[in-house]
C-alpha cells in the first residue's frame, strides 16, 4: 500500500465522519465558509470526500465512487428530515453533492490522462 493511500483512508474517514456530524447535527458550529451559503458547503465537502476517496481506495470503480458517495448524500438529506433534528431536507442539496463528486471525478481523471499524474498506484 502507497503511503499516500495510508494517509488517505483514514483522512477518508474522518472528513466523511466530519461531514455527517455537521449535516445532522441540530445546531452545527459555525464556519468560515458559512458566508458563501449552503450549497457551497455541500459542494466543498463531496467535492473533498471525492478526491480522498480516490486517493484512499485508487482501484475502486469511478461509477462505485460517484454512487456511494451520491447515495451518502441522499441519505444525508432523508435523515435532515426527520423533525427532531431541525435540519432542511432539500433535494436540491443532493444535487449540489453530485454535481461536486462529477466535477472532482473528471477533474482526478483529466489530471491522470493528461499529466500522468496519480493520487496513488493503481
Amino acid at each position: 500500500m502507497m503511503k499516500i493511500q495510508k494517509l488517505a483512508i483514514p483522512a477518508f474517514a474522518g472528513a466523511t465522519a466530519f461531514a455527517v456530524y455537521m449535516a445532522l447535527t441540530p445546531k452545527p458550529p459555525s464556519l468560515p465558509i458559512d458566508k458563501f451559503g449552503d450549497k457551497f458547503a455541500h459542494m466543498l465537502a463531496f467535492f473533498t470526500l471525492t478526491i480522498l476517496a480516490r486517493a484512499a481506495f485508487p482501484k475502486a470503480r469511478w461509477q462505485s465512487v460517484l454512487e456511494r458517495l451520491s447515495f451518502l448524500g441522499a441519505l444525508i438529506e432523508v435523515f435532515q428530515a426527520i423533525p427532531s433534528l431541525h435540519r432542511d431536507c432539500q433535494w436540491n442539496d443532493w444535487v449540489a453533492d453530485t454535481l461536486a463528486i462529477s466535477v472532482a471525478l473528471a477533474l482526478v481523471w483529466a489530471l491522470q490522462r493528461f499529466t500522468g499524474f496519480k493520487l496513488a498506484e493503481d
